[in-house]
């Protein structure tokens, strides 16, 4: 039972997702010396479930991956592997006795009736009945844990990432883009678009004419605009996208590189998403995108500085439209932005 304390101490100490899931391997592996581990995290998707395979024990040896950026090389469709599927749709915990006679359990994180974690772990045979409940017991704990974190960087009306979580979450997305872009091209100095010829893209989204919104139909209908346009950004964009609230109206999302053409008609295809739904009570309402793509020495304020230029420029040019910065810095019709 100590030790069992020792290692909830230690998760309960970390405030990060990527540590939190190393310390709960590192837990698993002391208390229950697995032959296998997999820590998973769930991401809904278009009709299906993306796992991320994140941290676990592969060879008998811990490995951990960046918990807020899925690599798709470690990501899978849930059905791709039965018993994930299973327990996706028993929202409990499922076992599979293999013909060797070890146990592969995999045990859900629920939330909203959706699992947002799935543990998959293979015990030895005859693994003892009083460690399977300490077992139990640690990834309740672990549930708890995430659904605080959660608690603390989601946008409580919205459930998109909140402002507070933005900086961190950009600065990561600028890590490893500038370390991918360095290995890709390890003797080019200076401000480079990240990935070559594909790049982050950075939107900063804001609802057209929303006081007018508020000031007629009330804040409550104002509060489900809000609740509906952030699900919708939710069905437009895909699972390894950032999502976020930054505050009132105004929206970002942050794209996995690609280029500004592909960017570009993910963008307008949103827009024109939301100018085709019909809002509840508001009826018709429209979206200003500004866009930008990220540098290899970017900061997150020079990076929003760049796209509320664009969108101050499409909000200046007739609403409901998308303005990219670098497009409008090369036909002249913006000044480009100091570096610092």
């Amino acid at each position: 039972m100590l030790q069992l304390i020792e290692h909830i101490i230690r998760i309960s100490s970390k405030r990060d997702r990527t540590e939190i899931n190393s310390a709960m391997v590192d837990a698993m592996q002391d208390m229950f010396a697995p032959s296998a581990l997999t820590v998973y995290r769930c991401y809904p998707c278009a009709g299906c479930m993306i796992v991320f395979a994140c941290a676990g024990l592969q060879s008998g040896k811990p490995f951990s991956h960046n918990a807020y950026l899925p690599d798709r090389q470690f990501c899978q469709p849930i059905d791709h592997d039965p018993l994930l599927q299973h327990c996706r749709d028993e929202r409990a915990i499922v076992r599979e006795t293999l013909v060797n006679g070890a146990d592969r359990l995999v045990f859900p994180v629920i939330r909203e009736d959706l699992p947002i974690y799935l543990i998959d772990i293979l015990l030895p045979m005859d693994f003892p009945a009083e460690p399977r409940v300490l077992l139990m017991g640690l990834v309740e704990y672990f549930g708890h844990h995430i659904a605080l974190l959660d608690y603390g960087e989601a946008d409580t009306l919205t459930g998109l990432a909140n402002r507070k979580t933005f900086d961190k979450h950009l600065f990561e997305v600028l890590g490893k883009a500038a370390d991918d872009e360095a290995q890709q091209h390890p003797a080019a100095p200076g401000r480079r678009r990240l990935g070559g010829s594909d790049s982050h893209w950075l939107a900063v989204c804001d609802i057209d004419h929303f006081k007018r919104i508020n000031d007629t139909w009330g804040h409550l209908t104002g509060d489900q605009v809000l609740v509906r346009f952030a699900q919708l950004m939710r069905e437009s964009f895909r699972y390894d996208d950032q999502l976020f609230r930054f505050g009132g109206e105004e929206f970002i999302a942050v794209l996995q590189p690609t280029s500004q053409a592909n960017a570009l008609r993910v963008f307008e295809r949103f827009r024109e998403t939301v100018e085709r739904h019909d809002f509840p009570d508001a009826g018709r309402v429209t979206v200003s995108i500004g866009i930008c793509h990220l540098l290899s020495n970017d900061t997150p304020t020079a990076t929003i500085d760049r796209a509320d230029a664009a969108l101050y420029w499409a909000k200046q040019n007739g609403r409901n439209r998308i303005a990219s910065y670098d497009t409008l810095v090369a036909a002249g019709r913006l000044g480009a932005k100091s570096s610092k």
